[in-house]
């Protein structure tokens, strides 16, 4: 989940009050947060919830915990719709047509009337950081970069350049370098040049005099894009794929700059084709519908009969105006947030203005037994079948990396389940079979004697276009053992064995394109004519990548398909 970290000196002002640690304690959930620790003037908070990308900073924070004391709800104005438009004074961000295939949208807003601190320039870059490396993974799909606006002749153009005769001094250097330069070169093009490197053209920022603002969405020019404390005047930009999360990150920032004290600046975005707000439009930019939710489904959701009055009281505390008419709630979304996906986000937001510590506990009704399901029932029958045969249990990640799952298998991994955002090259992966974690283990046990004899009765998942949500999770047994006589028969026996204890008759069929396993000496298990696993000899190719120097079989079973399940 998102940290973020404060000066007490500036939450306490946008908070208008200080508070103990006991107090942040108390109150921070309903912010979604949590007090993570208080060391001098630095409060280090913790975020709940990732849904809301608008608490991902101390203005953010300050004005959900404002709003829940009952102080008025600030009112921020300088928000276009597509029914009106602010005058930009000649301020224009002009998207050109050449930058549609690489990254096609960039929008931007202008402040002005408050000085950049210490404190400010501090909360500012670690906004920037969250909204692209959480909200917008990694700066995939978002991008943002602050500018000194007092240098910069509007209107400014953003479009796609050559990246081998395109250059400008990046941040952070002394020397001119060329786009694809900064890719290789730069610390930030080693990091994020990947996203666009492999295009023909690169995203490139600059003002009407030529002056470079940015190569988005890798780094901003040494000049424009070096904003420091006792700057003033400010421009600040994103670009993405998607113009929707554009706008919101945008609004997200903009309400954080006023409540900082900026006075926000709108900028006219002009797009070279029609988008779903239009080809122009005046950022920032109020694209947020209407919210609605029976006040039935409150009282069934809750398990409490609160009036209409009291929703939309409770509402009001989370920083929403509503009405309530016939018995439904009609809400307007406030700028900085888009996450009413359904009418139970509403009512989430009803129980929270309300207080938790307000519902009146209450004695469940019905009672059941507890006992275990079929599925762990049966597993622990076949992990005694296998340590009687000798086999070690094991306990393996559900999550791995692409080398492991799909290099070291030898395998195209079309239907696996790839994580978008991973934390980690090691945890990009959902588990899709149990030989590559029994793989892992034999490959750093060479030292040991042999015979090695492992095991695992776990969950694997992939790609299932018959289930609603697109995936399966099953669960598997996998087992593998390592010898220098260890071959097709011997993995045949494990097999026969292993079916003739859990009393299932099956026939063996050949198995075919399985690169996992020596082609011929390998097979597929079919119980009532449905395939409910494989085994065979693995393949040497695969052997020679996970390092592995000994004959090796292995087998995986589905559990659920023996089941019936």
């Amino acid at each position: 989940m998102p940290k973020i970290e404060t000066s007490g000196k500036l939450f306490y002002s946008l908070l208008g009050r200080t508070l103990t640690d006991s107090e942040m304690e108390d109150i921070f959930p309903v912010a979604k947060a949590e007090l993570d620790g208080h060391e001098g003037d630095i409060i280090k908070i913790e975020l709940n919830d990732t849904n809301r990308p608008d608490l991902w900073s101390a203005a953010g924070i300050a004005r959900q915990l404002r709003s829940y004391w009952g102080a008025e709800d600030t009112v921020y104005d300088f928000f276009s719709t597509k029914d009106e438009t602010f005058d930009n004074e000649g301020r224009c961000l002009i998207v050109d047509t050449s930058v549609a295939e690489v990254r096609p949208y960039s929008i931007g807003f202008a402040v002005k009337g408050h000085v950049v601190s210490d404190e400010d320039l501090v909360a500012l870059i670690q906004s920037q950081e969250k909204l692209c490396q959480n909200f917008g993974r990694k700066r995939k799909t978002i991008a943002m970069g602050i500018y000194r606006s007092d240098l910069i002749k509007y209107p400014v153009h953003y479009e796609g350049a050559d990246p081998d005769t395109t250059s400008f001094v990046p941040l952070g250097m002394t020397e001119n370098m060329t786009l694809r330069q900064m890719c290789s070169d730069h610390p930030k093009g080693k990091d994020y040049g990947y996203i666009v490197s492999d295009k023909k053209v690169f995203p490139y920022l600059h003002d009407d005099n030529g002056d470079a603002l940015s190569f988005p969405p890798v780094i901003n020019s040494n000049r424009i894009g070096s904003v420091q404390v006792g700057d003033e005047g400010l421009f600040v930009e994103f670009s993405g794929p998607n113009l929707k999360d554009l706008l919101l990150a945008s609004s997200i920032m903009a309400c954080d700059m006023a409540d900082l004290g900026f006075e926000i600046l709108p900028v006219k975005v002009i797009f070279p084709e029609e988008t779903e707000f239009g080809t122009e439009l005046t950022v920032p930019y109020y694209f947020q519908e209407p919210v609605s939710c029976a006040l039935a489904q409150v009282h069934k959701t809750l398990g409490d009969h609160m009036t209409g009055e009291q929703a939309v009281a409770s509402l009001k505390k989370m920083g929403i105006y509503a009405i309530c008419s016939d018995d439904v709630l009609y809400a307007n979304v406030p700028e900085y947030r888009n996450d009413f996906l359904h009418p139970a986000d509403l009512v989430e937001d009803v129980m929270i203005g309300y207080g938790l510590g307000n519902f009146k506990p209450e004695m469940p009704n019905d009672f059941t037994l507890g006992r275990i399901s079929a599925v762990e029932e049966f597993s622990r029958k076949l992990k005694d079948i296998m340590v009687g045969l000798g086999y070690q249990e094991m306990v393996y990640n559900y999550l791995g990396s692409r080398k492991e799952y799909v290099e070291n298998m030898h395998v195209d991994g079309k239907d696996y389940i790839y994580i978008s955002n991973p934390m980690s090259e090691n945890f990009e992966v959902v588990r899709p079979s149990v030989i590559p974690s029994l793989l892992e283990s034999e490959s750093v046990s060479g030292h040991a004697p042999f015979p090695h004899n492992i095991f695992e009765i776990g969950k694997v998942a992939f790609l299932c276009p018959e289930e609603n949500s697109g995936t399966t999770t099953r669960n598997y047994l996998g087992f593998l053992a390592s010898n220098s006589v260890m071959g097709f028969n011997e993995v045949a026996s494990y097999v026969n064995t292993i079916m003739y204890f859990i009393n299932k008759e099956y026939t063996l069929a050949v198995l075919e394109g399985d690169t996992r396993f020596i082609e011929g000496r390998c097979a597929v298990i079919l119980v009532d004519g449905k395939k409910v696993g494989v085994f065979g000899e693995i393949h040497p190719a695969v052997l020679e990548s996970w390092g592995c120097s000994m004959p090796t079989v292995a087998c995986e079973i589905d559990i659920d398909v023996i089941l019936g399940e």
